[in-house]
């Protein structure tokens, strides 16, 4: 088994291209995934490549790179419509944890449960991925296939985030629900990016985690909530969310809830993360 920290990209495509070898940044999900099985093949840390790090802006909106830490997210200077990502950022495992982390590394991961995922579908991520034979990119949702599975393919690095401008008056909003506040797998999560214009919603993107295989977005109750007054939603609070709202999650019942539950609390989470994007802005 060799180690390279790799000083660039083609460096790192090259190595991952020779056999058997794993890219990780932090490797907060890599090593315990491997549980008790023997390390095999090499192993290529990509936190030294330049340009992989940090979080830019340009005209067309906000990039993060593959080797970006939850704490570089919660340090940044961002928009209100990344309040739901930085919230999320703070519930990723312990300091040493959002320290070492990286939100490439939890969306390749796959977990159901990954709280990066629900904010980033709010707004809007598109993945980009790089190989030995050049760049693609896709939407976030299209990347996740299902539980520990990506679009990723042999070869590939997750390279970046890329997040569209959204609106400045948008305002982002994140919730979870877990057996206790900290170092929690969750029972259920919600984000939420709501942009008002004149007291009413002009766009809407909720998203919820561990009530299915993959986060799932919300079209039908965003559809429903375009045009509505802040007041009334925040009077309307979780009697505005449907069963016909929630129909894109399929939870499951384990040990920490039956989906029945999981159902109950998603309505709930989405009530209160509407008016968390609502409350300061619903006289405006």
């Amino acid at each position: 088994m060799g180690y390279l920290v790799a000083a660039s990209l083609s460096e790192a495509l090259d190595a991952l291209n020779k056999g058997n070898a794993a890219v990780i940044a932090g490797g907060t999900d890599w090593f315990p995934a491997m549980g008790t099985r023997p390390l095999t093949g090499d192993l290529i840390d990509i936190t030294r490549v330049p340009g992989l790090r940090g979080i830019t802006r340009d005209d067309n909106g906000w990039r993060i790179g593959g080797a970006t830490t939850w704490t570089d997210v919660i340090r940044a200077d961002l928009p209100p419509a990344f309040d739901g990502l930085k919230s999320a950022a703070r519930e990723v495992g312990s300091v040493q944890i959002q320290n070492a982390g990286t939100l490439a590394g939890n969306l390749c991961n796959a977990s159901p449960a990954a709280d990066g995922v629900p904010p980033l579908l709010t707004l809007g991520a598109v993945v980009e991925l790089a190989s030995a034979y050049g760049t693609r990119r896709m939407p976030l949702s299209t990347f996740l296939k299902g539980p520990r599975q990506t679009a990723r393919m042999p070869g590939e690095v997750l390279t970046a985030l890329l997040i569209p401008d959204l609106p400045a008056t948008a305002q982002g909003a994140f919730l979870k629900l877990g057996a206790r506040q900290y170092l929690v797998i969750s029972i259920a999560m919600v984000a939420a990016v709501v942009t008002l214009e004149q007291g009413c919603i002009s766009q809407a993107a909720l998203a919820v985690g561990s009530c299915s295989a993959t986060a799932q977005r919300l079209p039908a109750l965003e559809a429903d909530l375009i045009g509505r007054s802040a007041a009334d939603v925040l009077a309307a609070g979780a009697t505005l969310i449907t069963p016909a709202h929630l129909a894109p999650l399929s939870p499951i019942a384990d040990v920490r809830g039956s989906a029945a539950y999981r159902m109950e609390a998603a309505a709930t989470l989405c009530a209160r993360a509407l008016a968390l994007t609502l409350k300061d802005t619903s006289h405006g």
